[in-house]
């Protein structure tokens, strides 16, 4: 292997600094909106970028093949270390992150939660301490010569965990020294900004002490490189050009910036520091330059040109005939082509690929699919023949049905085998296209969508925890208006067919993003705006059409049967599940699973999630003395993160396991069809992916975490007196229900949808 080739395939995605580090970059990119709208002076865009090109280089200095690259050759563990503590803390610190961080948390965190860590005298005391410049300088310089003394360096070479111990006192010591040398605003220096010159200076002195043993040390420094395969570097070049590599770039890195701070002394102006009477006038006249107005949430619609495109005219038809083509090219190849499920679109597109994509956009964006369907689109072509003005049937005004044809689906998926069904598999897709013409081409409201589609329900429901939603951007204008447009429509735009009224209207329950209320206003005053994830879980406000979740036991069902649903439908998929119904199986010398997955069925997705959920709410609403309807309406709802997170973790298992089968079934369609693509490889299947386990529990973690915090809001707003024995319940169900769902992503799961399983 070519070293190109080598670099290429040591790219790594690492779930959990990836994660951090980019929930660091949105908590720093909120902070710094507010900031910038009120001193754009102190964070404007070099702040910014600033900021984010130091997260990056962390991200590179462990993702790239810097790190796959550090066990072999010593030059390329030199370079990254000097990203760790050369490139990223000062870029870090020169976007001054201590204020645009604090505003980006939310308001209630910072108030809850960190204000009294951050006025406990004892904890100031320790930080003053901790932060003179003589001990961050100590404690830098400690660290660098700790971890390149060659009994440490090696027990980091040998230990991933003592590797990562490494790279956390680099970077951690690195951002302590150099806070002083940036002195990112609004910190105030310990000593006067000239002992700037000497600290970096000395530090520079051990740098190049460091360099200069690497470069001329006639012996292998580190008997790991003595072994290691290399690309044509022979082990003591290697180490003489990693100690070229830190003495240059490592003594700029020192130099440059005691250059600029001697200029800065010598200079006629000196390092004058403004008076007090100065910086008031500079505030006062940068809060004259802040807009008077409350900042509007991020709006999707608003941003150049991506939020044209969204809002065309076109956009949703563009994207529903686009599915509609797939859809047929499912339903045609599902009853024509062959029965062997991973040679056939209808068996790899529909149960991996679309399942999986339409739940990260729900996490991304929000109800991309519903926004898509082309189920709806052919309903509206029907509606030109068929006279859809019926009114549905009060007693199905709920969502009992959908709740029951959920129960039915998630049954029968295990029950026939539906992902290895092919032709059973187009049928379905055929069916819900009748479905949805006879339904709503007879009633009116689109009573399809909203009583009867059980694909509509699972988006609903998780796109309650989705980051954006279609909201009225100022409530003001919206008192003022007298057509109700959004929801009546208008000559040339129809309004919402789910009767959400826009200025009451609360959440995503029911909202197929089709954005019909958008193009109807006439005040241009309906987007697509950033929520906080989970937000309309914990709020109970009378909302349009959907009411309160307080009074809605059938949607409480609906997140229940979805989130116990998330859990059996993955434990149907390994390896202990299978094996145990195997073995009940032959003890009563069954021919076939259908009787136990119907009873594993009827237990996981009704009895146990009724028995649980009820006796949850009923221990709940004791002690908190509340209402028992009220509170398992609403706890239950706290429950649709946790089986979000699940779902995501099940369905990008399987997405990125089964990435590439969609190629040779293409590749088989084009040569039946006379053009030649070449010989199918059916043995292509899933890409290189680092740490996929670390990936799903990520997902998992997150939705759990979402759920304790959804649940211990909702317990503060029904039993602000006994908070704690109201949450208690339902924590601990959301907690077996974690626990359930580490065991399934540990344990080996089936390869459905592919050649080898």
């Amino acid at each position: 292997m070519s070293a190109q080739t080598a670099a290429l395939a040591s790219w790594a995605f690492l779930p959990w600094p990836a994660f951090g580090l980019a929930v660091t970059a949105l908590i720093y990119l909120r902070g710094w909106v507010k900031l910038h709208r009120q001193v754009p002076a102190r964070f404007g865009a070099s702040q910014l970028f600033s900021f984010l090109a130091g997260l990056a280089a962390i991200y590179l200095s462990l993702a790239s093949p810097l790190d796959a690259f550090a066990s072999f050759l010593l030059t390329a563990h030199m370079v990254q270390h000097l990203l760790l503590t050369m490139v990223a803390p000062p870029l870090i610190l020169i976007g001054s992150p201590q204020l645009p961080l604090l505003c980006g948390l939310p308001r209630r965190l910072v108030s809850e939660a960190l204000r009294p860590f951050l006025h406990w005298r004892l904890l100031k005391r320790l930080v003053d301490r901790l932060m003179h410049p003589a001990v961050c300088w100590l404690l830098f310089i400690l660290s660098n010569i700790l971890w390149h003394i060659p009994d440490f360096y090696e027990l980091a070479l040998r230990s991933s965990g003592w590797h990562k111990v490494e790279h956390f006192f680099f970077l951690t010591t690195a951002l302590l020294f150099w806070w002083h040398v940036v002195q990112p605003w609004p910190s105030r220096g310990y000593w006067p900004r000239w002992a700037m010159i000497p600290y970096l200076l000395l530090a520079d002195l051990q740098n190049t002490i460091l360099a200069a043993f690497l470069s001329f040390y006639d012996r292998v420094a580190y008997p790991t490189y003595a072994s290691a395969p290399r690309f044509g570097l022979s082990p003591m070049a290697d180490q003489a050009t990693a100690g070229a590599i830190m003495w240059v770039p490592g003594s700029v890195a020192f130099l440059v910036p005691a250059a600029l701070i001697a200029v800065q002394f010598l200079s006629p102006k000196g390092l004058a520091r403004p008076s007090s009477r100065q910086s008031v006038a500079s505030r006062h006249k940068e809060k004259k330059r802040a807009p008077p107005a409350a900042a509007l949430p991020f709006d999707l619609l608003r941003v150049p040109v991506l939020g044209g495109i969204v809002g065309s005219r076109y956009f949703r038809r563009t994207l529903q005939i686009m599915t509609l083509i797939l859809a047929a090219a499912i339903v045609l190849d599902g009853l024509l082509g062959p029965k062997l499920s991973p040679m056939n679109l209808a068996g790899v597109l529909p149960w991996t690929h679309w399942r999986a994509l339409t739940v990260i956009g729900l996490l991304v964006v929000g109800n991309l699919f519903c926004m898509a369907c082309p189920f709806v689109f052919v309903r509206d072509l029907g509606r030109k023949l068929l006279p859809g003005g019926m009114r549905w049937p009060r007693a199905l005004s709920s969502k009992w049905l959908a709740v029951s044809l959920i129960v039915l689906y998630l049954w029968a998926y295990e029950a026939f085998d539906l992902w290895d069904k092919p032709g059973i598999t187009a049928l379905i897709v055929l069916g819900y296209f009748i479905a949805a013409l006879a339904v709503d081409g007879f009633f009116r409201g689109a009573s399809f969508c909203k009583f009867v589609c059980p694909i509509g329900q699972f988006h609903f429901v998780q796109s309650l925890a989705s980051p954006f939603e279609i909201k009225v951007r100022r409530p003001d204008i919206c008192a003022s208006c007298r057509t109700f447009d959004c929801i009546k429509g208008n000559a040339s735009q129809r309004g919402c067919e789910l009767e959400l009224f826009q200025p009451r209207k609360s959440g995503n329950m029911d909202c197929t993003f089709c954005l019909d209320c958008i193009k109807a206003c006439p005040h241009d005053n309906v987007g697509i705006l950033a929520v906080r994830p989970g937000k309309d879980l914990v709020d109970d406000p009378p909302r349009s059409s959907v009411r309160k979740y307080s009074s809605r036991p059938d949607l409480a069902a609906l997140v229940l049967v979805l989130t116990f649903g998330a859990f059996a439908n993955a434990a149907g998929m390994v390896a202990p599940v299978l094996s145990g119904i195997t073995r009940v199986e032959q003890f009563w010398n069954l021919s076939s699973d259908f009787a136990i997955v119907t009873v594993l069925s009827l237990l996981c997705l009704v009895i146990v999630p009724a028995v649980f959920a009820l006796a949850a709410a009923a221990c709940s609403s004791r002690l908190a003395q509340c209402s028992l309807r009220e509170n398992f309406c609403r706890f239950s709802m706290s429950l649709a993160p946790l089986g979000f997170g699940m779902w995501l973790a099940h369905f990008s298992f399987h997405l990125l396991t089964a990435a590439l089968t969609p190629i040779p079934v293409v590749q088989r369609i084009a040569n039946e069809i006379g053009l030649r693509s070449g010989e199918p490889g059916w043995h292509v299947g899933s890409l290189a992916f680092y740490d996929l386990p670390g990936l799903e529990l990520l997902f998992l973690d997150l939705g759990f975490l979402l759920t304790l915090y959804t649940a211990w809001r909702i317990s503060g707003q029904t039993a602000s007196r006994l908070r704690l024995a109201s949450f208690l319940p339902w924590g601990l169900l959301g907690t077996a229900l974690y626990l359930a769902g580490v065991w399934i992503i540990l344990q080996p799961m089936e390869m459905r949808g592919m050649m080898m399983h």
